[in-house]
């Protein structure tokens, strides 16, 4: 799967451009709903990825793309149910995260990107 953070705040994956999170289920592309997980935004400043959120967890493993500068929050509960689902997380920088899905068949690819931060 071709991903690229283009720039702050933009993403390319697949010769399409995101200027939202976005949310790879394998090879289905969404933006990502923060809404479940809003509640939390004035403690970090941002809103956090949480397990109430939709997350693709179809894989085995759960790559997280943390933003720009690797800011996204993750909430420990993704980190326990990514644990009692047997999912290994990697997260790290989008830029990096990105990297990590270009020799990946899309129907393999299982990721939430953040796009800014």
């Amino acid at each position: 799967m071709n991903a690229r953070l283009v720039s702050f705040g933009h993403l390319e994956i697949e010769g399409e451009m995101y200027r939202k999170d976005v949310v790879v289920d394998g090879g289905t592309i969404r933006k990502r709903d923060k809404a479940p997980s809003k509640a939390l935004n004035n403690k970090w400043g941002h809103t956090p990825l949480t397990a109430a959120e939709e997350i693709p967890w179809g894989g085995q493993r759960l790559i997280i793309g943390t933003g720009a500068h690797g800011d996204l929050p993750i909430w420990p509960d993704v980190r326990e149910e990514a644990v009692r689902r047997g999912i290994e997380i990697v997260a790290l920088p989008t830029e990096e995260a990105c990297k990590l899905v270009k020799d990946l068949d899309a129907d393999d690819v299982y990721a939430v990107f953040h796009v800014t931060c």
